[in-house]
């Protein structure tokens, strides 16, 4: 492997000389400075990162650590955020600590032995006091803490769940359930709240019409639990799931048990995803900007670690309602 002695000899210069060259500080006559870059070229030397990031104070890497990268919600978030970190030539490390306390604490640790220059969280587990001892720029993603002073990207959750329930009102649905998100995430608690806002003076409601999920797709005991509720409540023709996984799972569901959708049962999600416009029916939601909330976070995170002095920013963007077909008007 090429060293960078091995280029200052090539090109009969010191080693300060080179070092100067690749990091642009101090100056360097012209001539040399050709010199040191035909010697480079010529050895094709790739200078050592960790070295480099000891001389400049910075690793120009950025980590995004996600809940379940099997969620297609978080794949479509990360691609943003590794979009804006190539174009500012960050190096983007993805971790993914399956909803785990331990996972998530060992990733913080060994991201921040190596240097780290700062890291987006989108977190279920993980506590503000922890985050806390955390010596770089940090910004939340998605799933914020009600307490603690953080810069963070989310959408308005509660109202856009508010809104996804009043359409199902509006096209005549006349019993609405919603199958809750994890009630340990905020943004779970928020859209429950803007399910209750829509249907809380509604002679039909009880709180049995609301059961938890999982965010997932895959675990059967969610499963098992939306089948029970469509048992106990035939006559439910709407359902708001605080995510399109919830959703889609929900479609699923529905069709095993015979329920025709839209025909007997209107559907609407929360997110966006991909996945949702070729499910059949495909998926009306609640649409989140999930590019742009990943570029936010990756331009927040950047203007952090570049000024710490920076104050926090608290950045809330507007859900977009998407009609597909799983929902459509009675009558």
């Amino acid at each position: 492997m090429t060293t960078i002695r091995d280029v200052a000899e090539y090109a009969q210069v010191s080693v300060a000389t080179v070092s100067r060259v690749l990091n642009k500080k101090g100056y360097v006559q012209s001539a040399t400075k050709e010199k040191v870059e035909k010697a480079i070229n010529d050895l094709d030397y790739k200078p050592n990162d960790v070295a480099r990031s000891l001389f400049k104070g910075k690793s120009k890497m950025i980590a995004l650590l996600v809940p379940d990268i099997t969620n297609p919600f978080f794949p479509e978030l990360a691609r943003a955020v590794e979009d804006l970190c190539n174009q500012n030539s960050y190096t983007f490390i993805l971790c993914n600590t399956d909803n785990s306390y331990e996972k998530e604490a060992t990733y913080l640790n060994s991201l921040q032995q190596k240097s780290i220059d700062g890291m987006i969280i989108v977190s279920d587990t993980i506590s503000p006091d922890y985050i806390g001892k955390i010596k770089v720029p940090i910004v939340l993603l998605d799933r914020v803490f009600e307490k603690g002073d953080y810069s963070y990207v989310k959408v308005n959750n509660r109202e856009g769940a508010c809104n996804a329930t009043n359409y199902l009102k509006e096209i005549g649905c006349k019993k609405i359930a919603h199958i809750a998100g994890p009630s340990s995430v905020l943004n779970a608690k928020d859209r429950m709240k803007g399910y209750i806002d829509a249907v809380a003076y509604e002679s039909w409601f009880s709180n049995d019409l609301i059961i938890t999920s999982d965010y997932d797709m895959k675990l059967q005991a969610s499963t098992e639990n939306i089948k029970a509720l469509l048992q106990k409540h035939p006559d439910v023709d709407g359902i708001f799931a605080a995510n399109d996984s919830i959703a889609i799972r929900t479609m699923k569901v529905a069709e095993e048990m015979k329920i025709k959708i839209p025909d007997d049962l209107s559907i609407i999600g929360f997110d966006g995803i991909s996945l949702g416009e070729i499910t059949s029916p495909s998926l009306t939601t609640m649409a989140q900007p999930i590019y742009e909330m990943g570029r936010k976070a990756a331009s927040m995170i950047m203007d952090e670690i570049n000024d710490p002095s920076l104050p926090k920013r608290m950045e809330k963007l507007e859900v977009n309602f998407m009609k597909r077909q799983s929902t459509r008007k009675k009558g």
